[in-house]
């Protein structure tokens, strides 16, 4: 029997207003615009501020290198972490990341990357939940043969049954090549697909994220277009995530390779043409113009977060009572320290990676608590 199967013979509701199906018939679901006197003119939510709207679909277009799948994990770990992404605050919420492109273990090697730049654990990013792909069928709908009308999936019917059991704030789709079936220069299946997941987004309350390639004209013309306009006419947002190049006569060349720049190619709700220069530091895109700063604020605050785990040390050894290394021990030196009154508002988490620091410089070292060999146990000190 095929996967495949016709999307409204498939049992999915694509969440138009009051609209449903009796013995075939088509019934509308008509609201007369009286129906809103008086009522509150909710205000528009966005998942990324003028970037990326809620609960709609946006594709995000680069080029193969230029980073858009670094971006979207950097998203996914913010939407689930509560911290920021390329500078900006974005609504909190789990992801299903849907990965078609990168096996599981380069999906580790970025998310370490990126987790340990934002300052987060693995084990803070329960909700982020992803389905490796590669090297699989990953096609979500493809055209029924000898027609333009899309079936879904099986794969399809999966995440679908997925959204709804999870309810994650954000789903991302990379990449477009190998999860759409069908051909990108047909309108007619271009749009019926992001009708696809725009369903999903209204029916889940979910925001829906398309990763894709350019081609070749949309790289020429500067819009990172793919196929055709029904692509970029169907979705509320676009964004172009593209290499900063010059040109010297005839020749274009890179003046900084690591950096990067986000444009808004289409917005219905915001403003087109806004730009977010990006650079490449250390395995994720930061803000250009924060780059620097930041990197000099983690230090300043990195050497301060230094400086009270070895005071506290201090104080702690004077006072007789020693503190331990391991996670799991009533002692712990992080924690211990982290609810001392002099701990400056330092956290667990900071202390932690201060005390992993200054064990790597050999500032301080592991020692043995007194007592007989057999009841000695191991404690932090100074070297």
């Amino acid at each position: 029997m095929s996967d495949y199967r016709y999307g409204s013979d498939s049992g999915y509701d694509r969440g138009l207003l009051a609209a449903g199906r009796q013995s075939g018939r088509r019934y509308l679901g008509v609201v007369s615009a009286s129906t809103f006197e008086g009522k509150e003119v909710l205000a528009r939510e966005w998942f990324a501020p003028n970037l990326i709207p809620a609960r709609n679909v946006t594709i995000v277009n680069g080029d193969g290198g230029t980073g858009k799948s670094l971006l979207l994990t950097q998203l996914a770990v913010a939407a689930t972490s509560g911290t920021p992404w390329i500078g900006l605050q974005v609504a909190q919420g789990g992801c299903l990341y849907l990965s078609a492109e990168d096996d599981l273990d380069e999906l580790h090697r970025r998310l370490a990357n990126v987790s340990e730049r934002a300052g987060v654990r693995f084990s803070d990013l329960e909700q982020l939940r992803i389905v490796p792909l590669a090297g699989e069928d990953a096609v979500l709908a493809a055209p029924k043969p000898a027609s333009n009308m899309l079936l879904t999936t099986g794969l399809f019917d999966a995440v679908d049954e997925e959204l709804a059991k999870t309810r994650p704030a954000l789903v991302v789709l990379d990449t477009l090549a190998d999860l759409f079936g069908g051909e990108q220069n047909q309108r007619a299946q271009a749009r019926q697909f992001i009708g696809l997941l725009r369903g999903w987004a209204i029916k889940h309350q979910t925001t829906v994220v398309l990763l894709a390639h350019p081609s070749q004209s949309g790289m020429v013309s500067g819009t990172g277009s793919s196929g055709n306009t029904a692509w970029n006419n169907s979705v509320r947002s676009r964004l172009y995530l593209e290499r900063v190049t010059a040109s010297e006569g005839s020749k274009a060349f890179e003046p900084d390779p690591d950096a990067r720049v986000l444009r808004t190619v289409k917005a219905n709700y915001g403003r087109t043409g806004g730009e977010i220069p990006l650079r490449w530091v250390e395995g994720v895109l930061e803000p250009k113009a924060q780059s620097f700063d930041s990197s000099m604020a983690r230090m300043s605050a990195e050497h301060r977060a230094d400086q009270v785990f070895l005071n506290l040390l201090a104080r702690f050894e004077a006072e007789g009572r020693q503190v331990s290394p391991l996670p799991n021990a009533p002692t712990y030196g992080p924690s211990y320290f982290s609810r001392h009154g002099d701990a400056e508002g330092i956290t667990k988490r900071g202390l932690e990676a201060a005390m992993n620091r200054l064990f790597a410089s050999g500032r301080i070292r592991v020692g043995k608590s007194h007592g007989s060999p057999s009841k000695q146990k191991d404690i932090i000190v100074r070297a």
